[in-house]
């Protein structure tokens, strides 16, 4: 009698043979190191909405990483000004914004009082569109080395490839020696830009003249859920949201054909974050990622989240279905990596650039102290002062960063005692209700100086040179009014600092929360540790236990 499952045996000699002509195919062994790194950006999406909605997860998108994965329960970032640029440009370099320079999305020249852009450089700009000043078209102001400009050192052969919405989102995290691709309004295409080549490869030209993102003129973003599964957001349509707060929402409502106005409102939907993932699946199949032994580096920042929760918080029934769609387009993401790349030859690491702050008018709906504080009205409150104390001038030029700029040349030329000036602007801030705490120039930047809350988050947003001279934070629940969002981020609290970190790879990742508190400086070590090479030269985070 055969045993069971004879039938599906083959003699050793006989498999030995079929294996050496290739009429089977050998079990793969998995890596020493990965083939393909992939660092997976929701822009703007908090901690909180990963766990809250959790029990609505499909089984192989983000719960592949909750439940098969490592995640930490207490991930955040450690500057206090947490904005895209900063975030972005913390993830794959391990350093905060003292040590990289991008000290927020844009800020003062302090030395020419131009406004400076955080990926802006007029030598280079984007290949077949309009380029404006301010737009991001290099890492010239990225001061701090990157995980993939070790990578590349190490093994030219290795490939950086980084894919946003938003050029920052992607040309941060490309680093010096990456290429960067970003969504263009202008078009609904994909571009670089002339800082990485002359002309786009072939796969870029293909993608492109597809015209993909003509697709989604009326398209639907309809809810994943019945009504009442979203009964722990906020109802639709609140007198506090951005115009369009509903669904179903209809991309380019009322446009008859595809163009800028449909390209813009696809950021506000989850049609965008699909065509990012589409053209990071024709990036895999066009440069062959992962497909020798020189490890490759995937990053996607997928930047829909964080127009969504500025114009609608991220406790909105939009929010939180958006969160449900990103669900779904990573589980369709990752059966495709594992087919193209094998389960066993790709890491990923999933993360955000910053948090959300909850929007104050919801805030006041649950009985917390909540609002908006006039950048206008304090700055305006700083310069009487100052004209009262030191005599009439505009002592305070504007804010940048979170910062009161002054003015140096009137400072020098009335010989006023620059720490009693800076004093004074301090004192004022505070008399405001939405600041907590501000922090003079001497005060950072003097290590002798007393401790006090806030003072190392405010220290490592700090980056002499670029940023102002009076750092203020702004009180829990409170955001600057001169938004034109319903709500944003930006602080040191929690909502803004505290972000998903979650990875998956079984040859390098073990299953399992782990509860220590760690930082998003932490990743670039961490995955410098797997795949053996040095830690980028600034930064100043520690290996992650996501191993056995």
């Amino acid at each position: 009698m055969n045993p069971p499952n004879a039938r599906f045996a083959f003699p050793a000699a006989v498999l030995a043979a079929l294996l050496v002509t290739g009429c089977v195919t050998a079990p793969v062994a998995p890596a020493t190191k990965p083939k393909l790194v992939v660092l997976l950006v929701v822009d703007g999406l908090p901690q909180r909405q990963v766990t809250d909605y959790r029990d609505q997860l499909g089984p192989d998108g983000l719960n592949r990483l909750l439940e098969r994965g490592a995640w930490f329960a207490d991930a955040h970032y450690g500057h206090g000004f947490t904005v895209t640029a900063a975030g972005h440009a913390t993830m794959l370099t391990g350093a905060y914004p003292n040590r990289t320079g991008i000290i927020g999305n844009e800020w003062r020249d302090p030395a020419k009082g131009v406004a400076v852009y955080n990926t802006g450089d007029e030598a280079h700009s984007y290949l077949g569109h309009k380029t404006a000043r301010l737009d991001g078209t290099s890492p010239k102001n990225l001061i701090a080395e990157s995980l993939g400009d070790v990578l590349r050192g190490a093994d030219a052969r290795s490939k950086v490839i980084a894919i946003s919405g938003k050029d920052r989102g992607a040309i941060l995290p490309a680093g010096k020696a990456g290429t960067a691709y970003m969504f263009m309004k202008q078009t609904g295409q994909f571009a670089s830009s002339t800082y990485y080549m002359k002309e786009h490869p072939a796969w870029v030209s293909a993608f492109n003249g597809a015209k993909p993102a003509d697709k989604y003129l009326k398209a639907v973003w309809k809810p994943l859920l019945p009504e009442m599964a979203y009964a722990r957001s906020v109802p639709d349509a609140q007198p506090w949201f951005a115009k369009g707060g509903k669904l179903p929402r209809v991309m380019g409502e009322t446009l008859d054909e595809p163009g800028p106005l449909l390209y813009d409102d696809l950021y506000r939907g989850p049609f965008l974050d699909a065509l990012s993932l589409d053209f990071a699946r024709a990036a895999i199949a066009g440069e062959r990622l992962g497909e020798d032994d020189a490890t490759d580096i995937l990053s996607v920042s997928l930047s829909g989240h964080d127009y969504i929760n500025h114009a609608w918080g991220a406790e909105s029934r939009l929010s939180h279905d958006h969160v449900l769609q990103l669900d779904n387009l990573f589980a369709a993401f990752f059966r495709d990596l594992d087919k193209r790349v094998g389960k066993d030859n790709y890491l990923v690491l999933l993360t955000a650039d910053h948090g959300f702050m909850p929007a104050p008018e919801f805030s006041k709906s649950r009985g917390i102290d909540a609002g908006r504080q006039s950048a206008s009205q304090s700055l305006a409150k700083v310069n009487a002062a100052l004209a009262a104390k030191f005599g009439e001038g505009h002592w305070a030029l504007g804010w940048s960063a979170q910062a009161i700029h002054l003015n140096n040349a009137l400072i020098a030329e009335r010989r006023v005692d620059r720490g009693a000036l800076e004093d004074e602007v301090k004192r004022v801030l505070l008399t405001e209700p939405g600041f907590v705490a501000a922090f003079t120039r001497a005060q950072i930047l003097d290590p002798m100086t007393p401790p006090a809350p806030y003072l190392d988050a405010v220290r490592k947003a700090y980056y002499p040179g670029r940023s102002g001279d009076i750092q203020a934070v702004l009180r829990s629940h409170w955001m600057f009014s001169s938004s034109s969002s319903t709500t944003t981020h930006g602080s040191p609290h929690p909502y803004d600092t505290h972000v998903p970190i979650l990875a998956w790879g079984p040859a390098w990742v073990s299953a399992g929360r782990r509860e220590a508190r760690v930082e998003v400086a932490d990743i670039a070590p961490t995955l410098a540790k797997v795949l053996g090479i040095r830690p980028p030269a600034a930064s100043e985070g520690k290996p992650l236990p996501i191993g056995p």
